[in-house]
């Protein structure tokens, strides 16, 4: 199965309509996200909880880790730049912080509230090589924003 992101995008915003509490956001898109593409073996967001420290927020699929300070890994590159981090092969990624040996890529996006304060990022991983497209980091991003950002 691979997502249809026109279909998730709309779902999601009918799912999501009204609601201002951000973990209960958070949750409904990682639901939504993790069961609409085989490749997406662990879907969530890791949330700015403190100054250059992101803690595991809502998520499905196997154990991640609880605490990723911005100089670590992908999430935390991604918090650290802003900007989207496409990582076909995670065993190339220099500092690449192994939650769970089965990860071969990710895709992680910075999340943004409407003042354009970094509030979280997105983490998706999958057990596959080279899982993710500019395609899904668009699309993804797009609901992102929609959501948070709006």
């Amino acid at each position: 199965m691979t997502v249809d992101y026109n279909t998730l995008a709309k779902t999601i915003a009918a799912l999501t309509e009204g609601e201002t509490d951000p973990v209960a956001l958070m949750a409904t898109i990682t639901c939504e996200v993790h069961h609409a593409d085989n490749r997406f073996n662990w879907t969530g967001f890791y949330r700015v909880t403190e100054p250059g420290v992101l803690k595991i927020g809502p998520y499905q699929g196997g154990h991640g880790c609880l605490r990723i300070p911005f100089e670590k890994g992908v999430c935390g590159a991604a918090a650290r730049t802003g900007q989207v981090q496409l990582v076909p092969d995670v065993d190339a990624f220099p500092g690449h912080i192994a939650c769970a040996s089965s990860t071969r890529s990710e895709l992680v996006l910075p999340v943004f509230d409407r003042t354009g304060a970094l509030i979280a990022v997105f983490d998706i991983d999958s057990d596959l090589p080279d899982a993710f497209t500019e395609e899904d980091a668009t699309a993804l991003g797009a609901i992102l924003k929609q959501v948070f950002a709006q």
